[in-house]
């Protein structure tokens, strides 16, 4: 009988199913967006890791290589931008960055994050797949607020306070904003249904999008960016007083390797978050931020090593660094073999850069963000043109109007990366050199010879980090 009434009930059903109309069925509401919760919780762990790699990671990175009467004002430059920019962003930021405007520029439809709501979505790299706009919006946050951190070290132990300040907010609105927008925005995978509206949607994105340049996380948005503002930063302030006169050791080496460890640690929120998903191609980001940054410190390590009888444990910090730096835009697009390749390219060319160029050149970068971030981004970004080959391992460039991988042509990719490299230097370069100006005509960049002598700590800050 039970049997008798389950199959009456089944056919009933599909009595009722075939009642139902195509026209009905094609009326029929579209299923209504949801963030995906997986993808949600991988992305608000990493952008906590984004946050540890600078505040504490960063500062003690930094802290530890300048002398110990600048060591208190180097953490609190880092953790003050870093409070700045955050405030920023919400303002304004996230709408001149992420909004639809000119190739340049993104709109204010967002200021105040005027619409971002529980409720509101951003897309990822998948089609119909998405996160809350509120995780996207401040995993970007941790991005803009590294990057003008990242720059206080090329002018360490010499710039007031309130300069560095005034000149974040500068170079935050008129450099940082406009690479992220030229680099990182576009309408999203769902925009691509065909080819013409492909043509449609990629003409709304940045210009360094619309020229195919790719980084996947950061090479010439933050490292080549930041890199370039710390030259022209040496180079205009002028090298500390005493600088190749003095002994000028770091004041506290461990420190410097504790703060490269986390950098290290946060750097997969870094790199990992930036896929935007919880999947395989986060995976394969992961396995390649670990192996080239593990192959850069071998390189530095060795490089050192050969050529100056002894391998410090300074330099292999700097090492992970440079690796990590290099496989930044690289790391969704190469394989674990051009990873492990990147990274011993960037620790043994940072490392030349580091010694060699800087000392043929002169200039006082003080904790050497140029050599590092400049020369391991700009290494990293053309690089990625080469690795992302499918040939070479690479994943190739996915075509989201055949949804599918695309046919690779290294040549014009390696264009692309070049007008990513060029943009960036010449914009950053440009806008760095007319914040300094400012800054330097309103309020002076630099602090008087005897505030510099006695050390930015207690003349800035009242404070000491040692009580011997």
């Amino acid at each position: 009988m039970i049997k008798i009434l389950k199959s009456l009930a089944l056919l009933a059903l599909l009595g009722y199913a075939g009642f139902v109309s195509a026209e009905e069925l094609a009326a029929a509401p579209a299923p209504t967006p949801t963030a995906n919760k997986g993808d949600t919780a991988w992305m608000i762990v990493a952008t906590v890791l984004v946050i540890l790699m600078t505040i504490p990671g960063l500062a003690l990175f930094y802290g530890g290589m300048v002398r110990a009467k600048n060591m208190l004002s180097v953490l609190m430059q880092v953790f003050v931008i870093f409070s700045l920019i955050a405030v920023l962003w919400a303002l304004y930021g996230y709408s001149v960055a992420f909004t639809e405007g000119n190739a340049f520029f993104g709109g204010l439809s967002k200021v105040f994050l005027k619409g971002v709501t529980p409720e509101s979505l951003a897309g990822t790299f998948s089609k119909g797949v998405y996160v809350p706009e509120y995780v996207y919006a401040m995993f970007q946050l941790t991005f803009a607020a590294i990057t003008p951190a990242l720059i206080v070290g090329a002018f360490a132990e010499r710039v007031k306070f309130s300069a560095v300040l005034l000149f974040m907010v500068l170079w935050f609105t008129f450099s940082y904003l406009p690479i992220a927008h030229m680099v990182w925005y576009w309408p999203g995978p769902d925009a691509y249904t065909d080819a013409a509206a492909a043509e449609a949607a990629t003409a709304t994105a940045g210009f360094l999008f619309q020229k195919g340049a790719l980084d996947f996380a950061g090479g010439t948005v933050v490292h080549i960016n930041a890199g370039i503002a710390g030259l022209v930063g040496a180079l205009l302030i002028g090298k500390r007083i005493g600088f190749r006169r003095e002994v000028m050791a770091p004041n506290n080496v461990g420190l410097t390797m504790t703060g490269a460890s986390l950098l290290w640690v946060g750097w997969f929120g870094f790199n990992v978050g930036s896929n935007l998903e919880a999947n395989g191609a986060a995976a394969l980001v992961l396995a390649n931020t670990l192996l080239a940054t593990a192959a850069a410190t071998l390189a530095w390590t060795f490089a050192e090593w050969g050529t100056r009888g002894q391998p410090s444990t300074l330099g292999a910090a700097s090492g992970a660094v440079a690796g990590l730096v290099a496989i930044t835009p690289a790391c969704g697009y190469t394989g674990p073999m051009g990873a492990i390749v990147l990274g011993l390219i960037a620790g043994g060319v940072c490392f030349w850069a580091v010694t060699s160029l800087k000392n043929k050149l002169g200039y006082d970068d003080s904790l050497d963000v140029f050599g590092v971030h400049g020369i391991g981004g700009i290494i990293g970004a053309l690089s990625t043109g080469v690795f992302a080959s499918p040939d070479l391992g690479g994943t190739g460039v996915y075509d989201y109007v055949a949804n599918a991988v695309g046919q690779y042509d290294m040549a014009a990719q390696l264009t692309s990366q070049a007008w990513g490299v060029g943009v960036s230097i010449v914009w950053s370069g440009i806008v760095s050199l007319i914040a300094y100006k400012i800054v330097d005509l309103v309020i002076g960049l630099r602090v008087p010879e005897e505030v510099e002598r006695e050390g930015l700590d207690i003349s800035e800050h009242g404070e000491t980090a040692y009580h011997l």
